[in-house]
């Protein structure tokens, strides 16, 4: 589903050169959940920006689903990321204008979806969230584990063949995080791609693979049992 092969991203500025990904190779195949992990500023935000196809690497190549994307334009990028990638952020990202149905119903009008069609979409997506009692509410009448929900909602309703987690639990208390978790384990398991950016050993635990990156490199892959079972026994 997901191959690169030597990826590197080098920002520059007049004065500086800083290179955040140093020729990155790795797969992921379809119905894994697969954690990345590493310390602040070792490239896990540029990794997830680029396999999101919300930019080019500098150098190297990037296939996705078996088309090579590494120089796409930033269309057609968005029409391939509109139809296969799902996101769920540690700020939720939620339009405070809309209610809740209408910020998980938001990526279905820019797919071309009837109406009738969303509405079949969306309450299907929020009962299975079990958050169809908040429908007509607001993102600040709800607590943060509410709104993570109603994010996953989001990236799940246009059914993608991939959802992307930047840190989903980082703005939670560890019973609304464990709900999060939950929650994509059960998408994972009926057959979602999941890739999930994290700093918590208990969240990576969830996946069944652990990609840890370290000054923009490839240091370890494991399998998450192993590599969570070596953390905390240190």
């Amino acid at each position: 589903m997901i191959k690169t092969i030597e990826l590197t991203k080098v920002f520059r500025t007049e004065e500086v050169e800083t290179t955040a990904l140093n020729k990155v190779s790795f797969e992921i195949r379809e119905g894994e959940f697969v954690a990345i992990m590493g310390p602040s500023g070792c490239g896990k935000s540029t990794l997830l920006n680029i396999l999101g196809l919300l930019d080019n690497p500098s150098n190297g190549q990037y296939f996705f689903l078996e088309e090579e994307v590494s120089n796409y334009s930033e269309r057609q990028r968005a029409n391939l990321r509109k139809r296969n990638i799902g996101f769920v952020f540690q700020n939720f990202n939620l339009i405070d204008e809309l209610t809740v149905f209408e910020n998980v119903e938001l990526p279905l009008i820019y797919l071309g979806y009837s109406t009738s069609e969303r509405r079949k979409r969306v309450e299907e997506v929020l009962d299975q969230m079990q958050i169809m009692h908040r429908k007509n509410h607001f993102p600040l009448q709800l607590s943060g584990g509410q709104q993570q929900r109603v994010a996953v909602c989001r990236a799940v309703v246009a059914k993608p063949h991939i959802i992307l987690a930047d840190e989903p639990t980082g703005n939670l208390d560890s019973t609304h995080g464990e709900e999060v978790m939950n929650m994509l384990e059960t998408l994972n398991k009926n057959g979602t791609t999941i890739i999930m950016v994290t700093h918590s050993h208990h969240d990576a635990s969830y996946s069944q693979r652990i990609i840890r990156l370290f000054d923009g490199q490839i240091v370890t892959e494991d399998k998450a049992t192993e590599y969570v079972l070596a953390a905390t026994s240190e």
